[in-house]
Formats: C-alpha cells, sequence, structure tokens
C-alpha cells in the first residue's frame, strides 16, 4: 500500500472519530441544557457522563411513547382550587399539606396520562418535562419536608418554593448538603 493511501485511510479514521466525538459533544450538550441540574445528578450517580446521556435519552423515548394530554379546562381549575386550599393549610398542618399536595401531584400526573405507581419514575418522567429542574426542586423539597430526628417538625420553606418556583437563597430547600433546625413555631398569639 502507498504512503498517499496510508495517509488517506489515517485522515478518513480522523474524520469519522471527530465527527463522532463532535456529536457526542452536541448530544449531551443539549441533554445539560434540557435536564439542567437533573443531567449532574444522574451523572454523578452513574459515575459516568456517558451512562447518563443514555439513560437521560431513554427517558426522552419512554415519555415520548406515552399518551401524554394536557388536562381539560375544568379539571385544571378543580386542581388549582385544590392546590390553593393545599397551600392555606401548609402554615397550619404543614405534615397533611405535605401529604395531600403528593397525592394532589399524583392525581393530576394520572389524569394527564402518566403512570402513578413507582415514585421514582414519577421523578424521572417528570424531568423531561420542562423546567427539568422542576425535579430537583421536588426532590429537595421532598428532603426537606422530612421529620428531622431531633424533632418532628418538617422544614417549611420548600414547599413554599416549589409551588411558586422562587427559592431564596436562605431557603434550606435550595441549598444541598446538611439542613439547620427549623425554628420553633411561633404562637398564633404572639406578635
Amino acid at each position: 500500500m502507498s504512503a498517499g493511501a496510508i495517509i488517506a485511510i489515517i485522515v478518513a479514521v480522523a474524520l469519522v472519530i471527530l465527527v463522532i466525538a463532535s456529536m457526542t459533544s452536541m448530544r449531551r450538550r443539549k441533554l445539560r441544557q434540557r435536564f439542567g441540574p437533573e443531567y449532574d445528578r444522574v451523572a454523578g450517580e452513574m459515575n459516568s457522563q456517558r451512562k447518563a446521556d443514555a439513560e437521560l435519552a431513554e427517558r426522552e423515548r419512554r415519555v415520548r411513547s406515552l399518551e401524554i394530554h394536557p388536562l381539560d379546562e375544568t379539571t385544571r381549575v378543580k386542581y388549582a382550587g385544590e392546590w390553593t386550599a393545599i397551600q392555606e393549610r401548609f402554615v397550619d398542618q404543614p405534615e397533611q399539606a405535605v401529604v395531600q399536595a403528593g397525592r394532589l401531584v399524583t392525581s393530576v400526573m394520572k389524569d394527564r396520562g402518566y403512570p402513578t405507581e413507582d415514585h421514582d419514575q414519577i421523578l424521572a418522567d417528570l424531568s423531561v418535562e420542562p423546567p427539568a429542574r422542576w425535579t430537583t426542586t421536588v426532590r429537595r423539597t421532598r428532603s426537606a419536608c422530612r421529620p428531622r430526628p431531633a424533632t418532628s417538625a418538617p422544614r417549611t420553606c420548600g414547599w413554599r418554593c416549589c409551588s411558586t418556583g422562587r427559592c431564596s437563597a436562605t431557603c434550606s430547600a435550595s441549598r444541598p448538603g446538611p439542613q439547620p433546625a427549623a425554628p420553633a413555631p411561633r404562637s398564633r398569639m404572639s406578635g
């Protein structure tokens, strides 16, 4: 084989490798933009960006295969009213409100066509819908609202953040890692 043929083969192989690397990079960038913090969480959990890419692409395929549909206006208004009532109840009964909110989200998902049997699968399916960062908020909120060993009171900031989509830097649900203890509840009589 001549030197020219060898050089042509090497150049062709290098171009194929470059195209594959470029396509992989573009795909990864798209997945990161679409999934946001969920991409980093999955990559960290799997210890591999390649495995995270495959997992998130599979989630997209799975959700595309579901028959997801919007709620009709009557049902949407009914659920919005229930959500408002749960938020109002949260001040006096946070633990009950958290449970009711979880049930409401599950009902809404079921009515839209999502499978609702497995909580982890629910979060995986929701991570595909924009904004994907909502899944991170739900994970943090679930963690923030769990009772801590020293007290039975949940941290209350997370659900407010989840419902408004705005989480302040001081919110315990917005920070990773160990969470500070919640302040003691104030009496309604105190000013």
